[in-house]
């Protein structure tokens, strides 16, 4: 899955050690990271599957999932982080009194001696702009697309410096930025024992991802109003006020809201639907929830947009329509009969499984350090 060449698998005996910076934007656990938790919890794992050392530096009230409990778990307090999906695209630079983000980062520079390796999951502009003037090895898997032209500024910057330290989600995203060579893209991954195949779904379309206005709930929940459909919701309201403004732009009852759920439970839910309709109104850097849905043998019914456009293979585990075209979505619905579920969880299975993340993660961070 990349742009690059990368380095082959560990020599045995030839552990890395890796310290593994997560998002200032919430505590683990909270679900106020979105995606970088699951994917953080599938790189951790999975290298320490590969025998490599672990040390997770989080938000104070973190916990490490059971699959990550050989690493060692750092914390910080601190006030959490502006995410930039709710930033003006000019916006400068915003570090709170007592931000968690600049003590996340005092710690790793501080400790940086005794890795191997430091990976950033933050989408953030310092530890960016901390990477050419350090000696710490200082690696970036880009968790979101273009947003913001200071931090557009900042991956433009690393790439030049030193490509090697970056690594995309998707080819779609990567494309967001102005990078001199290939992309590294690393995907996702996914501990698959988690995802339960279902064969047979119930007349249910699902909706998940946080519920704010950049993921475009309001289309899928339109879609079901035309089709007289029942919508099951999945995920963190983080917008109160735009949850109720899709609530009340649809008949009562179309909307069943489920809430934030582990992965046990969100896939055992989940897996019984006949699709999964996915509307985000930005460039999504990857698509977690698509594979997701996947696993379990949920075709995905997407916009051709961003990383889910990329995931989803058009007539073989979903269907693609046009951005932002409500009534062509609706329209893909009735040809779901063509997909078959089975395909789906095949794809994942091939792309997108824990292991072949950490081999590719791996294989970068060898690269970046010459190895």
């Amino acid at each position: 899955m990349s742009g690059t060449t990368l380095a082959t698998a560990a020599q045995p005996g030839d552990r890395l050690r890796i310290l593994v910076v997560s998002t200032p934007v919430g505590a683990l656990g909270s679900g106020r990271g979105g995606g970088v938790e699951l994917t953080l919890t599938s790189l951790v794992a999975g290298l320490l599957e590969r025998g490599h050392r672990l040390t997770v530096l989080a938000a104070e009230g973190s916990q490490l999932p059971a699959a990550c409990a050989g690493a060692a778990l750092w914390t910080c307090p601190g006030v959490d982080q502006p995410s930039w999906q709710h930033m003006q695209r000019e916006a400068a630079v915003q570090i709170p009194t007592d931000g968690l983000l600049p003590r996340l980062w005092r710690r790793a520079l501080e400790t940086a001696a005794d890795f191997d390796a430091v990976i950033n999951l933050a989408y953030d502009w310092l530890p960016l702009w901390l990477t050419p003037s350090t000696a710490a090895p200082l690696f970036h898997l880009v968790s979101m697309g273009s947003v913001a032209a200071v931090m557009d500024g900042a991956i433009a910057e690393v790439a030049r410096w030193d490509q090697r330290r970056l690594a995309f989600h998707s080819h779609a995203q990567a494309a967001d930025f102005a990078l001199p060579q290939p992309p590294v893209v690393v995907g996702n991954g996914f501990d698959l024992a988690a995802y339960d195949f279902v064969a047979e779904p119930e007349p249910l379309l699902g909706w998940v991802g946080r519920v704010a206005p950049e993921k475009g709930l309001e289309d899928a929940a339109a879609v079901a109003a035309q089709l007289g459909e029942r919508l099951a919701v999945w995920g963190l309201v983080e917008d109160p006020a735009y949850a109720a403004a899709v609530e009340a732009s649809v008949p009562s009852g179309t909307l069943d809201w489920r809430g934030f759920l582990p992965t046990a439970q969100l896939q055992a839910e989940l897996g019984r639907c006949r699709a999964l309709l996915n509307t985000p109104k930005w460039n999504e850097a990857y698509g977690n929830v698509v594979v997701e849905a996947l696993a379990c043998g949920v075709p995905v019914l997407a916009y051709r947009r961003g990383g889910p456009g990329e995931l989803v293979q058009h007539g073989v585990t979903g269907l693609l329509v046009e951005p932002d075209d409500v009534a062509a979505l609706a329209g893909a619905v009735g040809q779901l009969g063509g997909i078959e579920r089975r395909a789906c969880r095949a794809w994942v299975e091939r792309q997108a499984s824990r292991q072949a993340f950490a081999e590719r993660i791996e294989a970068w961070v060898r690269s970046g350090l010459g190895r």
